[in-house]
């Protein structure tokens, strides 16, 4: 089985509602979809959902990459040489870890479907039988991220994420108030995105808001400052989470040498899709830290990639994958049923594609064929 060819197609998923963190707010989600065909008619979906303030690319950039840079390079290549795929695209470019990521994820669903297994018996079988997704709240006042939280116990959610990272004074009343909100029992984790400027604004608000009993913070310093994360876990009693501080194996060995987080959150965009994100969970269970598999709020495709590792490793012991909730338009249906997401054993993703919204939400669309 080859690889005989490449489509591209740069989509913008609409949001039902803007989604803000501390260094952008979103009114809907760009991100590039990759069709791969193989000489023998099977065809595989992947996802790059890029975002230039954590990866450095953008979406057109994405797009080019892959048209241009990524897809002619894979062409002619069995989708089930996975290894050799990532060294042939790490030898093509450096970085881009997004546009890899979408061929990853394609090639794992051409590996599923060529072999009649859903992707999480690729990755180890199925360890979880289901996983939880809790709300994402954005930055909003306090009282109206309050609002947000009562309404997300009233739909069926058992734990709430909280974005702040905007102002160390209101990020704490947010905290409070959600906490006041929902009563003592209710899980809470809180994200700054690196948005507070140093250490010592991050360890005031974590005194400030100790008596809330949050779950753990994630990433409350800048992603290059792994010394910063290192202080403030050395500081504060609650668990350190870092994310846009860890891409691949250069970060994740610094963090293990200096025992610099508790956490740590993949992100299949981050590191390059499925098999080197299988290798930072290894990594993790060696190391003695527990995992997250986040998102950069993606379709159904990248989502269902997440799930599928998620489902699989014992180490990953929560998820964030909740992109195709807040969505009002997708390219293919999940089956959430709050506060769970269920995934089928049907064979690669196990998703099926609509290719007519597909098309609807595609701006433009290259296709790499095999000269």
């Amino acid at each position: 089985m080859k690889i005989h060819s490449i489509e591209v197609f740069a989509v913008r998923l609409p949001l039902v509602s803007p989604f803000i963190v501390s260094y952008h707010t979103y009114h809907d989600m760009p991100s590039i979809i990759v069709k791969i065909e193989t000489d023998n008619g099977l065809i595989g979906y992947g996802e790059g959902t890029p975002d230039e303030h954590v990866t450095g690319e953008t979406w057109e950039g994405t797009y080019a990459v892959l048209s241009q840079t990524l897809g002619p390079a894979v062409i002619g290549m069995d989708p089930f040489q996975i290894e050799k795929i990532h060294e042939k695209m790490k030898r093509t470019i450096f970085g881009a870890t997004t546009a890899k990521a979408a061929i990853d994820i394609a090639c794992y669903d051409l590996m599923g479907k060529a072999s009649g297994q859903p992707v999480y018996n690729l990755l180890g079988g199925r360890y979880h039988e289901s996983l939880e997704i809790p709300k994402v709240i954005s930055i909003l006042s306090p009282d109206e991220m309050a609002e947000e939280a009562i309404q997300a116990m009233k739909d069926g959610y058992k734990t709430l994420k909280l974005k702040v990272g905007t102002d160390i004074n209101l990020d704490s009343e947010r905290i409070r108030q959600v906490r006041n909100a929902v009563g003592p029992e209710v899980p809470i984790k809180v994200d700054a995105n690196q948005g507070w400027e140093n250490s010592a604004d991050a360890l005031r608000v974590l005194g400030d808001v100790v008596d809330c009993k949050i779950d753990w913070i994630e990433q409350p310093v800048a992603a290059s400052d792994i010394d910063g994360l290192k202080e403030i876990k050395q500081k504060t009693m609650i668990p350190v989470m870092v994310d846009e501080g860890l891409h691949g194996d250069k970060e994740m060995h610094e963090i293990i040498v200096k025992r610099a987080a508790d956490k740590i959150n993949i992100k299949l965009m981050k590191c390059g899709g499925l098999y080197p994100a299988a290798h930072l969970v290894h990594q993790a269970q060696m190391a003695g830290l527990t995992c997250q598999v986040g998102s950069m709020v993606e379709s159904a495709i990248a989502s269902a990639a997440g799930l599928h590792l998620s489902i699989a490793k014992k180490r990953i012991q929560s998820n964030e994958l909740v992109g195709p909730l807040m969505f009002s338009k997708n390219v293919a249906e999940m089956d959430y049923k709050i506060p769970y997401v269920h995934l089928s054993d049907k064979p690669g993703l196990g998703i099926e594609i609509n290719e007519t919204i597909l098309n609807e939400l595609t701006s433009r669309c290259m296709k790499v064929e095999k000269h």
